[in-house]
């Protein structure tokens, strides 16, 4: 049986190197191009009619719309509706990409640590930017907590500093570890269901059971972690906006 990290290797489709640096095409790529073009056709189709009774792709995708409307103006406020489309390509980026990894064959580019870690990047330099821009050098005071004596600076500045630049650390060290255990669990039970299903088709009943139910606990994990991802950004940049 192959290793259960066998599926989290990044192979060349078209080799291309500039100079010294390696630019190829990796099925990597290849699948978050899939993933952009099945959310690019799930919204095109699901709002190119704009019916007043929507039917049930219209309503998918309204449904998504709303949740991130809500999750904006209850974590941003009204401040937050310029980012909205940001928050919302991101949101639905991540979770078609999580949901489409679950697809046997597929390749799940969130299980790599490159992609969540360039993502949570973006998001922190992008907020930081945003937070300089709006505050000018007041943005530096979100690293003393408001109202906190000021004889408490040696102690709370150096933490609130290193809390602050872990942020990426964390966002995506989160998605990429719960898609990668996943991924690993499912991979062993699967191995292990073939393997006694060839011998014994009782005994195999057991571990198929299991999996379904794995499986359906990734699908869960996999919107959730999503969801996530979103929500601190969102948080993040209300942090960014406001202050403390």
């Amino acid at each position: 049986m192959a290793s259960p990290l066998e599926q989290f290797t990044i192979e060349p489709i078209f080799e291309l190197k500039i100079g010294e640096t390696d630019i190829s095409f990796t099925n990597s790529s290849l699948w978050m191009a899939i993933t952009a073009l099945v959310l690019i056709v799930f919204m095109v189709v699901g709002t190119q009619r704009r019916a007043m009774v929507p039917g049930r792709w219209q309503s998918a995708v309204e449904y998504f719309y709303q949740v991130v409307a809500d999750m904006v103006r209850d974590n941003v406020g009204t401040q937050g509706r310029p980012y909205f489309p940001f928050i919302f390509t991101l949101f639905t980026f991540i979770l078609f990409g999580n949901l489409i990894g679950l697809i046997p064959g597929a390749f799940t580019f969130t299980s790599h640590l490159a992609v969540t870690f360039a993502l949570a990047a973006f998001v922190f330099v992008g907020v930081t930017i945003i937070g300089l821009i709006t505050h000018g050098f007041k943005f530096f005071s979100l690293f003393f907590p408001h109202g906190a004596p000021i004889v408490s600076a040696p102690i709370l500045v150096p933490i609130e500093i290193i809390s602050y630049f872990s942020r990426p650390i964390s966002l995506s060290v989160r998605l990429f570890a719960n898609m990668t255990v996943g991924h690993v669990l499912l991979k062993v039970i699967g191995g292990g269901v073939v393997g006694l299903g060839s011998f014994f088709i009782i005994p195999g009943l057991l571990p198929f059971a299991f999996l379904v139910a794995i499986t359906m606990l990734e699908v869960m994990i996999a919107v959730i972690q999503a969801y996530v991802f979103a929500i601190l950004t969102c948080v993040y940049l209300n942090d960014a906006l406001h202050l403390h």
